[in-house]
């Protein structure tokens, strides 16, 4: 008994301390995402990102290594970009390179992976723009686009003061109302997958033994590890968006489960598959069809799975052919993470509380004025089945972090 209380507070910690370490990056790509909203006109976006030419993709692509963002910040940043007219493979670039091309993320995989896994990150990530961009061209979702478009333009309603310039609305108090509202907005369309997804990797990272990816992944750890075929590269290339599905907890916190990968003799391309695979799991699949329906989720999903494999097998015997595979019998498993730290996260997640807090006071202030006027505010959120079974698991996961917490007490040392 002491053993679970030991490792069901271990969990809770280790949720916590992936979302304490993701915190600011949530809270910055939403408010960027809320200042494109509010302040950016459909013109303006039109004429930087409304083509799929390779200046729009290439302006998407360094838009997005700006905002370098977790994927649920990415989501809704570029469903802002695509909304306000831009292009659907400058949107997409946008969205692969605040994930993938972030300086941050490859400071973490040189860590704990090494330089050659910094190296498949960045330009696996501009290869993956590229495989992505191509793929849209060739089978051109015109249709799709247009029912994305359509479905977005049903849900929003018209946007108070659009005459202004966007100089007018950061300077008036109006215009904050009303980017604290799609602040507030995107993070009420978010949480509940947020909960569970960091929840649900807090209990795999403490609770699942490694042995389980070893087995997942077909060929690993065995006699032939060191020099596997073609087939079992391939195999461990496509398992790697499984496995990521089941772990995720976004492209930051999949690094220390990629290092445990590396170090059970899982191939180059099967770790780099794994750690791409932030975009292509349940929890976005289903933000993204809240976005633009299903069949333009299905549509990205496919876009993303197909360029994902591709890549890292490119990836992998590009380095091969060039004798630079990293040797996975020198790594070693990272140790017990210390989430909280007098430290730069530290720094950032209160600056961010700050201006969470003040942008919840501009929102609470618009709902006020809302009310006295006797205008009711749009509900974005919905009441299927699926958002009651979300609610229902968000408060189980909830229940769970509280408890994880409590945990601790009984598995301290001393206890009785």
């Amino acid at each position: 008994m002491d053993q679970f209380f030991s490792l069901w507070h271990e969990a809770a910690r280790t949720s916590v301390g992936f979302f304490w370490m993701a915190f600011w990056a949530f809270a910055l790509g939403y408010l960027i995402s809320s200042l494109i909203q509010v302040l950016v006109t459909q013109e303006r976006m039109q004429r930087l990102m409304g083509k799929d030419g390779p200046r729009s993709v290439g302006l998407g692509t360094f838009f997005g290594f700006l905002s370098s963002s977790c994927s649920f910040a990415a989501l809704s940043t570029t469903r802002a970009l695509f909304n306000k007219g831009a292009g659907l493979a400058p949107s997409l670039a946008f969205m692969l390179a605040s994930t993938n091309l972030v300086i941050e993320l490859g400071m973490v995989i040189a860590i704990f992976l090494g330089w050659q896994f910094v190296v498949g990150e960045y330009v696996g990530g501009v290869l993956l723009i590229l495989v992505v961009w191509l793929l849209v061209r060739v089978t051109r979702p015109r249709r799709l686009e247009a029912q994305a478009r359509k479905k977005m333009d049903d849900g929003e309603e018209e946007e108070h003061g659009e005459h202004k310039s966007w100089k007018e609305k950061v300077t008036s108090r109006a215009g904050w109302q009303q980017i604290g509202q799609t602040y507030v907005m995107e993070w009420q369309m978010v949480w509940k997958d947020v909960l569970i997804g960091f929840t649900v990797a807090g209990i795999i990272s403490a609770m699942v033994p490694e042995s389980f990816f070893q087995m997942l992944f077909i060929g690993s750890g065995g006699e032939n590890a060191a020099n596997p075929g073609f087939g079992a590269v391939l195999a461990q290339t496509l398992v790697g968006p499984l496995a990521a599905f089941f772990t995720f907890i976004g492209s930051m916190g999949n690094i220390p489960l990629a290092a445990v990968l590396f170090a059970q003799g899982v191939t180059f391309a099967g770790v780099m598959a794994f750690i791409f695979s932030d975009l292509v799991v349940l929890p976005v699949l289903r933000i993204n069809a809240a976005y633009y329906g299903w069949k333009m989720a299905l549509y990205i999903l496919a876009l993303m799975l197909i360029g994902i494999v591709s890549v890292a097998m490119t990836m992998h015997y590009g380095l091969a052919a060039l004798d630079m595979l990293p040797d996975s019998s020198n790594a070693k498993s990272p140790g017990e993470r210390e989430f909280f730290q007098v430290n730069y996260q530290l720094v950032l997640n209160l600056v961010f509380a700050a201006v969470t807090a003040a942008l919840l006071w501009l929102w609470r202030r618009a709902q006020k004025a809302h009310s006295h006027g006797g205008h009711e505010h749009h509900d974005h959120g919905g009441s299927s089945l699926t958002d009651r079974v979300l609610q229902v698991l968000a408060s189980v996961a909830a229940l769970w972090l509280a408890g994880g917490w409590l945990a601790g007490a009984f598995s301290a040392p001393g206890a009785a």
